[in-house]
């Protein structure tokens, strides 16, 4: 154990990983990231999804899944749905009213207990507007 001046013993990269709470690492991924409630709610998103959607992160809290995904279902659980579309690319609203197209991950949280999903999103417009062309 290699100790600190100060006296306190240095921890190791793993216990300060291990001490570190979810939605702080996840707030810090580059990556853009959202959770959605059973009920639509948005539960979380971080920094990176804001900003491909053009909210803050606060705003986007307020809003509700059929807000957000442009063409998905919004009569059904917003969980079920995007476990539904897992995978496959899906239409984002953005706040200037634009169309955002992302590839939508597997949700993180797996159980079908889970009340919660929780995906990553790859942001692929751009791409799919030069590929049109």
């Amino acid at each position: 154990m290699e100790r600190r001046r100060d006296g306190q013993v240095a921890k190791s990269p793993t216990a300060v990983l291990g001490e570190l709470p979810a939605v702080v690492v996840l707030d810090r991924l580059p990556v853009p990231v959202l959770a959605i409630a059973e009920d639509g709610a948005i539960v979380f998103a971080n920094e990176a999804f804001a900003d491909m959607v053009g909210y803050s992160a606060d705003a986007l809290r307020e809003l509700h899944f059929h807000q957000i995904f442009h063409t998905l279902p919004a009569d059904e659980s917003a969980v079920s749905v995007m476990r539904a579309h897992e995978e496959l690319v899906v239409e984002l609203l953005h706040r200037d009213g634009s169309i955002v197209r992302a590839r939508m991950s597997k949700s993180a949280l797996r159980r079908g207990s889970d009340p919660v999903a929780l995906a990553t999103f790859q942001d692929l417009t751009e791409q799919l507007w030069v590929d049109e062309l």
